[in-house]
């Protein structure tokens, strides 16, 4: 179904695949799965449950490509677990998670074991066989909800982000936990690609702190704090910025802040510069476009939409209206010298808003090996390039409406 990319021979590891702006922009859901959530139990008659303003039909909540791009796992809040084939576009097998929830599915380097977190029952990590349906191994310590998930790319381990105010950091072979950060509000978490740094984000403070992995007990070696003076033209005092995401680039030079606003970030990793704010999206902090905005903001159900394609060059987003944006990012402006919070950053627009996404788009994610995206909320679709047209013709066009901008 979905079309190999440009990979390194005789290499089981991901190599950058060159992605164009025609490519991206020819993007059209292939395939959607209109049973990927069960469907919500309507109420009994004569019950008169309250029903939040937020309501609505049971979305996935996170999704996860293993190593190889071979398959993709869903969470979801039906309380499944839904493994895909990404080169035939069928479901696997449904797997249940009744007693404790799901939620951050991650492959870990075996396509056949994910880890996740849990919503009910406690907040223990489990480390699970897909193959058998077995649970291998509990990680026991966190006091509340996980919100943040994270394998490392290069070994065993993996750290979890908790509302507890703590990061953990564990291996896959043993229980128990082999570090500890306290934390004054709750963390989001990421690896970098060499998986030797680590970034945490914390929203109260508007801090992203990074670490030395071999010396995470010590003092972060870099201290960002994200401030966008533009904020300051839409409302005076300017609204808080709240962050639900973190992922370096495959090169290591940038970070991206998803939030839950309608508004993500870019920053250089090396020092801490502001460099992009990406717009043009509905963000996700709202779970219904009628829902009005709080005065203090919130996560929402931000968290999984927003992310690199595997060679850097853009960033995708879904938004609250369906739409899949996309921007370029190969153009970053290049800042040096001490961080200036005052400097406004450059405000980009996307390149491209992609339509066919029913529903809130809050899960989007491009495959690491084939030329796909999957994207989640309601519905899973898998998205394709569109063979049909030119390339150069639709290259062209949006060349010339970016430049009109």
């Amino acid at each position: 179904m979905a079309p190999p990319m440009t990979t390194t021979a005789g290499h089981d590891a991901p190599a950058p695949v060159s992605l164009s702006l025609a490519l991206m922009a020819r993007l059209k859901p292939a395939k959607i799965f209109k049973n990927a959530v069960e469907p919500q139990t309507p109420p009994s008659p004569g019950s008169h449950a309250p029903r939040s303003p937020n309501a609505g039909p049971k979305h996935i909540t996170g999704i996860s490509f293993d190593d190889r791009g071979d398959q993709v796992v869903t969470a979801a809040e039906d309380e499944t677990f839904r493994l895909y084939n990404c080169k035939s576009g069928k479901p696997l097998k449904t797997l249940y998670s009744k007693k404790y929830g799901v939620d951050l599915p991650r492959f870990t380097h075996k396509n056949t074991a994910i880890v996740h977190a849990s919503t009910k029952e406690d907040d223990t990590v489990r480390y699970h066989s897909l193959h058998d349906n077995k649970y291998l191994q509990y990680f026991k310590g966190h006091k509340d909800r996980v919100v943040s998930l994270e394998v490392s790319p290069v070994d065993d381990g993996f750290m979890s982000g908790s509302m507890d105010k703590t990061v953990r950091l564990w291996d896959l072979r043993t229980p128990t936990c082999r570090g500890l950060l306290n934390l004054p509000a709750s963390p989001i978490v990421a690896y970098d690609a060499s998986g030797l740094v680590f970034a945490v984000a914390v929203n109260h403070y508007s801090r992203i702190l990074l670490y030395d992995q071999a010396n995470f007990d010590k003092a972060p070696f870099l201290v960002i704090t994200l401030e966008d003076p533009t904020l300051a033209l839409i409302s005076f005092p300017p609204r808080a910025i709240y962050m639900t995401s973190l992922a370096f680039s495959s090169n290591g030079k940038y970070l991206l802040v998803g939030c839950s606003g309608d508004a993500h970030y870019v920053l250089d990793a090396f020092e801490g510069h502001l460099l992009a704010k990406l717009e043009g999206h509905t963000g996700l902090e709202r779970r219904k476009l009628t829902t009005p905005l709080g005065i203090e903001p919130q996560r929402g159900c931000s968290g999984e939409e927003v992310s690199w394609t595997p060679d850097s060059k853009y960033i995708m987003s879904g938004s609250l209206d369906g739409k899949i944006v996309i921007w370029d990012v190969q153009s970053l402006p290049i800042k040096q010298g001490p961080v200036d919070l005052k400097t406004p950053p450059s405000r980009l627009q996307p390149i491209a808003a992609l339509e066919g996404h029913p529903g809130p788009s809050r899960c989007v994610m491009f495959n690491p090996r084939l030329a796909m995206m999957c994207t989640a909320g309601a519905e899973l679709a898998f998205w394709l390039p569109d063979q049909s047209g030119d390339p150069e013709e639709i290259a062209k066009e949006l060349l010339k409406k970016r430049q009109g901008q």
